[in-house]
């Protein structure tokens, strides 16, 4: 299990057996090889080799929906990280996904329609 982490340190994300799970232990999407995809099988990003979610900000190049994956246990999550390593700044070609989507990573839950 590795943390992923937001640009300013905090713990947002673990990548586990090919997937990636937010703090709460929803599904956030898979990893082929290094890149990203959403459960839906939308390219999302890649994993920096300083465990973050990065993109770049102008994508030219269309990438190909995957094939969606079947939705994975939740995992067994630590109550906590250790400390995220001193993260270098990124230049203005690469953003965090975390940072500029947050609404669509961290807070799965609130995207969900309600029970009835």
């Amino acid at each position: 299990m590795v943390p992923i982490y937001r640009s300013n340190g905090e713990w947002v994300a673990v990548f586990d057996q090919g997937n990636l799970f937010n703090t709460d232990g929803e599904w956030l999407g898979f990893v082929v090889g290094r890149e990203v995809y959403d459960p839906g099988g939308t390219y999302l990003g890649f994993l920096s080799n300083d465990r973050r979610l990065l993109r770049k900000r102008s994508m030219s190049e269309k990438r190909p929906r995957l094939q969606a994956h079947s939705r994975p246990e939740r995992p067994q999550l630590p109550a906590n990280m250790p400390l995220a390593p001193l993260l270098p700044a990124l230049p203005y070609s690469i953003i965090d996904m975390f940072e500029e989507f947050p609404d669509k990573l961290m807070f799965i839950s609130d995207t969900r329609p309600d029970m009835d």
